[in-house]
Order: structure tokens, then sequence, then C-alpha cells
């Protein structure tokens, strides 16, 4: 409020005018900070306000869309997977192109998926020139300084404790495509006849009855026929039309045995919605001399698919003391403990393993299960549902297009998993030995332990015939 001089009377009457003045905003730069007015370089500010916005795992998915000039790139879609960050595009053709990572004005080389985003106060991308020179050479591809939060008002401590629920599913459709199999099978039947009268000169008649004779055989064909027609009668007219009198589903004998051909919606089967939660609890407090700021945090992520999940304990403790009128102290410690599973060959797209590859290319007339005559999931010597490979188990038929595959089984019997634990630390020292000088002295440490764990089974797909494999790993930076 403006101050103001009034006359002492009997009765009197103040009215208060508001004095409103507009804040500087201040943003972390090199070695401080600095007033956005005042602020020549080019750089971009994301608080902590944006980041509570958005259920992010890694606070580098923050940047998505928030900076101009950030582009975030992802091998692959697992729970917990840190995106690339490239400021201002590629720097270089042979050398790294990933910026400098500053936390709490000390070099960071970890994960930052190990890095709670409830725990960050601010994000500042420095893209320039100007605005990275004081970090040389290593700020050459840009540099992102993270503030974590500490103690903010004097007074009695403030709690906070908050909850998020949330679901993964699959954001991005596919394209239309064809998943009526009888709509499949009449355009495969159109594209054979095209051959046989157009390369081998049959007439259309001829065609016709040659194009349906090879449509579910090795010549060319598809393999299987998942459709029951009467005796004599082609599945395709000669209209290029499904047989009206064709029923979806058919039941074939093979070695004693009867199994029920059906199509089966791969992508349905091997794809799920995963849960996500996530707690964070904290306390501050602040008086004159010093500050503390404590948090704990959990996450639990599913992912959008059968072995893919991430489940990560995360704790930090910030405080500083002023120990002197000329020195002050302070440290940060932060503890992650994660255990992830993830896809195999998830980021190849030439693999059989890849469910994503797969289950788009794959003709809509294939079985995902090996079914019973009656319907019923075929149950193997182990409790598990028989899923069809296209090897032949399946009533005797083998998929001409990536046989021997089954990307859903594989899933749910082979497991990668990577769990360990990161540490990091840091401590200050601020001395003020003249007015208007200080200095500050930092030491860091960064510990990065993981142990992977990868097991391929030994009862289908690429390892059943070796009795199955496990790899162990231990890495530590």
């Amino acid at each position: 409020m403006e101050s103001q001089t009034v006359t002492i009377k009997p009765n009197l009457k103040v009215v208060l005018r508001t004095n409103s003045e507009m804040l500087d905003e201040v943003m972390v730069v090199a070695f401080g900070t600095a007033k956005k007015s005042a602020f020549t370089g080019s750089a971009t500010v994301v608080d902590s306000e944006k980041l509570e916005q958005s259920q992010v795992t890694s606070v580098t998915n923050a940047l998505a869309g928030a900076v101009p000039g950030v582009t975030l790139t992802s091998n692959n879609g697992a729970p917990g997977s840190t995106s690339s960050i490239k400021i201002r595009g590629f720097s270089s053709i042979n050398a790294g192109n990933d910026p400098l990572i500053i936390i709490d004005g000390a070099p960071y080389s970890g994960d930052l998926s190990n890095l709670n985003p409830s725990d960050v106060e601010s994000m500042t991308v420095l893209k320039d020139a100007a605005s990275n020179a004081l970090y040389g050479a290593r700020g050459a591809n840009g540099v992102v300084i993270i503030t974590t939060k500490k103690a903010n008002q004097k007074g009695d401590a403030v709690v906070t404790f908050d909850a998020k629920w949330g679901a993964n599913t699959r954001a991005l459709q596919h394209y239309d495509v064809i998943t009526d199999p009888g709509q499949y099978y009449e355009m495969h039947y159109g594209a054979m006849k095209n051959y046989y009268m157009n390369v081998m000169g049959m007439s259309d008649q001829a065609a016709w009855k040659e194009a349906n004779k090879n449509l579910f055989g090795s010549n060319g064909g598809l393999g299987y026929n998942v459709y029951t027609v009467p005796q004599g009668q082609y599945l395709i007219g000669q209209n290029g039309k499904l047989n009206p009198n064709a029923t979806l589903g058919n039941v074939v004998s093979y070695r004693g045995e009867e199994y029920l051909l059906m199509p089966d919606d791969w992508e349905n089967i091997g794809t799920r919605t995963g849960l996500r939660q996530e707690y964070n609890f904290s306390v501050s407090a602040a008086n004159d001399k010093s500050s503390f700021y404590v948090s704990l945090g959990y996450l639990g992520n599913e992912g959008i698919t059968e072995g893919s999940d991430l489940k990560r304990l995360t704790a930090r403790l910030k405080a500083d003391y002023q120990a002197k009128p000329w020195m002050k102290i302070g440290g940060n410690m932060s503890y992650a403990r994660f255990d992830s599973n993830s896809l195999g060959n998830n980021g190849s797209s030439s693999s059989t393993a890849n469910i994503w590859a797969f289950t788009t290319q794959l003709a809509p007339i294939y079985p995902a299960y090996i079914r019973n005559a009656d319907g019923s999931i075929k149950v193997d010597g182990n409790g598990f549902q028989m899923m069809d490979y296209g090897s032949g188990v399946n009533a005797g038929m083998i998929r001409p297009w990536i046989s021997d595959a089954n990307p859903i089984m594989d899933n749910k019997l082979n497991t990668q998993n990577a769990e360990g634990n990161a540490m990091t630390g840091n401590g200050f020292i601020d001395i003020t030995p003249l007015p208007g000088l200080k200095v500050t002295l930092n030491g860091t440490f960064n510990l990065d332990e993981t142990r992977f764990t990868y097991v391929y089974n030994p009862y289908y797909g690429q390892f059943d015939s070796t009795g199955g494999t496990v790899s162990k790993s231990h890495q530590r930076t």
C-alpha cells in the first residue's frame, strides 16, 4: 500500500491505496541468476507449475512443446525411457549432440529418468553462444540448467502430499487398414488372378479357378483358410467377392486332432491399458539462518504391453546454513531405486520380436491362438495357453511370411529387466570476503549402478531348441 500523511481528527477515515509494482522475473543462468528483462541471450524457462500440469516420468519430456528450438527424440516408448535432447538441431555428424546438463550448479552425467520431476523447481534451456559462453566447449550443444526445490518461506514447516493416477493407452492410432478377413482374401485373390491373366495368359475362367486353388497354398498363397465353404465351391466367386455361403471359422483335422482356425485381433491381444500411479511427499522449512527440504516419491508406471513397466522410489535432502555472516554452507543429496522391464527388440522394426512391427504388418486372417474344434484355446503341458507361431503346429498351417514368430507369447515368457540404484550428492561453501565479492566452492559425485537380467524362455520361439538362455551383467559408473 502507498504511504499517506493524514491530519488527526476526532473522526478519522483512511482509505488505503494499492501500490502495484511488477516484480522482475528471475531466471537461472550460468553461475547465478539474471533478471529476464536484462538478459540478452536466448533462453527459455520451464517452471514447476508447468511440470505439475503434466504427468511425466522423466523431466526431459516436460520440454516437449514448451521450448522453441528444442527437439526430443526417443528410440522407444518404454516407461522410464529418456528422450534425447537436441537444441537448435544437430551440431555435429560424428561427435555427440547432447547438451550439457547442470543440476544445482554441478554438471550431471547420469540418467535423467532417475530425477523426480516433483523435486524440480525450474529448468532453464540456454540456446545461443552468448548464453553458453561461460561453459566453453562443453556448452557447444546448448545447456539445460535444472534447479531443485528448496524451502521458499520462513516460519512453520510446509508439508505437502500429492497423489496422481492415470492410464497409459496408445495415443496415435493406426492408419485405416484392412481388418476384415473376407476383404483381405478378396484383395489377395484379385492380385493372384491378375497375375495369371496378365503374366500367364490365362482366360478369366481359368484364372478364377487357379487363383482359388492357390489362395491357401505355398505358391503365392496365404497358407491359412479361416472360412468354411460348402463342398465343391470356391471361397471367392467369379465376381471377385466372398462366397455368400462362406462362414467364418474352419475346423481342420490334422494328425488325429481337430483344430479351429479363427482369426484374432493381434493388436488388441498384445496391448493393454496401463495404470500409472505417483505419490510425492515433502517437508520444507526455513528461518533466518537455515533451511531444509526433504522429499520422498514413488512411481509405478505400466506400459501398454505386457512385460513393460517401471517402479521407481526417490528421496532427496537439501539443506543450507548461514554459519557466519560471511560464510554459508549447504548440501544436496538424492537417491533413486528403480526396477524396469522392457520389451525385446522394440527398437528394431525389422525384428519379428517387435510387437509393433509384427501386428501392424500381419494380415487379418491369421490366428494368434491354437484352438480346439469347440473354440477353446489349447493348453500345453506347462499350463500355458498355446499360441500360433505359424510354424505348422496349428493344424499343419505355415505362415508364408514371418513364420515361427509370435511376439505376444515372447513378451509373456521372455524378460528384459534392469534394476539398480542412483545416488548424487553435492556440497557448497559460499564465502564473501569483501562486500560485492562472493567465492563459491562446489563438490559433487554421481553413482549409477544397474544390473541387467535377460531371460529367453525354453518353451517357444528362438531359443526353444537350446533350452532357453539367461544372461546377467552389472554396470557401474
